[in-house]
């Protein structure tokens, strides 16, 4: 079959022997790729390595296994410095996803905010954009305000332009969508928040394995995202802010780690990063992350966009020729994710059956329901592609998928 790929997608499944595996008697498909990605054997083998050469607490220790730990910690940090254009490592905070990213900034910028300060999100967001939001809204007497969209899962400019006030302090928005695939003008939304004077926090969970980000070309003010979705191990993520805001704001959690000094009178905080990275960190796995980062820009990430973005145009108009097929999410620009439903087959009926043909997406609300409720369902099916996803799979899916629409009615 002809493509475009600049990279042999067939000669890379070999890293992931999952890939492999077969479900129900057939070849696994695994497009349930926005919710996490599969891991190559060179971060597996990172791992082992750590956990059987190299084991032991960083920093402090004046020992040669801690000060290896430590070191292939801080070159983690300088990485992924360097892989989203930050200005320092010391802006690098890491957390254990997203999620914990978001929760940190919330409580603790969160705590700058008066009575009355206003937080605008955007209708697309995760519930990790949302409810550590609200519960700081709570506490502090918070507003929160909400960009709307159109049917397509576009974000209406106007309307945000116009939510603007003195009194906003915070805009967090994702850069890309986990259920309709838009790709938001993030750049646009953090230069009109500033023009008000606010903040931008970007989640980038969606978009760091699939489109090049530069947080300093952007101007974002905190940028989001987790390891596992970037073919790394779970339990790591990574909190980008400026210097000049994490500085202000008060540590999110207090243990070891994170102190310079300590008696029972008063406390002195570390330096950053250290300041937001409390107990012992998840060494081990952010010395994979490394590995993983280093997998991607390897190949590139223009090349995997470019493959993905294949894999997206060639299957969507395929899907639509399924009978009572509709795609939630047809913004113009869009990431390599299609969200649908077959007429009125329940999403979860879907999904099983299409598991039992070998195909894995994901179904339900996809931690989005207010969106759910914009676009008026309960949930989707979606099916999401990563760079080892191919031509022949996207045409057993669509096979698939026209099975099940006719077992379904």
């Amino acid at each position: 079959m002809e493509h475009n790929t600049r990279y042999d997608v067939q000669a890379l499944r070999g890293d992931y022997p999952i890939l492999s595996r077969e479900i129900y008697g057939k070849p696994l498909i695994y497009l349930d790729n926005t919710a996490t990605t599969q891991t190559p054997l060179q971060v597996v083998d990172t791992i082992r390595d750590m956990y059987t050469g190299h084991k032991a607490n960083v920093h402090r220790g004046v020992h040669t296994l801690s000060q290896e730990a430590t070191a292939m910690q801080e070159d983690t940090r300088r990485l992924v410095a360097s892989f989203i254009g930050a200005e320092s490592s010391d802006e690098i905070i890491f957390t254990r996803g997203t999620t914990e990213s978001i929760n940190l900034v919330a409580a603790s910028y969160g705590m700058l905010l008066e009575p009355g300060d206003e937080i605008i999100l955007s209708v697309m967001e995760h519930h990790s954009n949302i409810v550590p939001w609200q519960l700081m809204a709570e506490r502090r007497g918070l507003v929160i305000k909400v960009i709307p969209m159109s049917d397509a899962g576009v974000l209406d400019m106007d309307a945000y332009r116009s939510l603007l006030t003195r009194r906003t302090k915070i805009v967090a928005v994702a850069h890309v969508s986990n259920v309709l695939g838009t790709v938001n003008p993030v750049k646009e939304i953090i230069t009109e928040a500033h023009k008000a004077g606010a903040v931008a926090l970007i989640d980038g969970a969606q978009a760091i394995a699939h489109l090049e980000v530069d947080v300093r070309a952007l101007d974002a003010d905190f940028y989001v995202f987790s390891s596992h979705k970037m073919y790394g191990p779970c339990g790591v993520g990574v909190l980008y802010g400026k210097r000049s805001l994490l500085e202000k704001m008060p540590p999110y959690q207090g243990g070891g780690e994170m102190i310079k000094s300590v008696s029972f009178e008063h406390t002195e905080f570390a330096e950053l990063p250290f300041k937001f990275e409390a107990g012992t960190p998840d060494f081990v796995d952010i010395a994979a992350l490394h590995t993983a980062i280093d997998y991607m820009t390897g190949i590139g990430l223009a090349n995997i966009a470019a493959h993905e973005e294949e894999l997206l145009t060639y299957t969507t108009p395929r899907l639509l020729e399924v009978p009572g097929l509709r795609i939630y999410g047809t913004a113009p620009h869009k990431s390599a994710i299609i969200s649908f439903l077959i007429g009125d087959a329940h999403h979860y009926d879907t999904g099983m059956l299409l598991d039992k043909l070998g195909i894995a997406v994901r179904t339900g609300h996809h931690c989005a329901q207010p969106l759910m409720h914009r676009l008026g369902i309960t949930g989707t099916v979606r099916a999401s592609f990563a760079l080892y996803n191919t031509l022949e799979e996207c045409d057993s899916f669509v096979a698939a998928v026209k099975r099940v629409a006719a077992m379904l009615g």
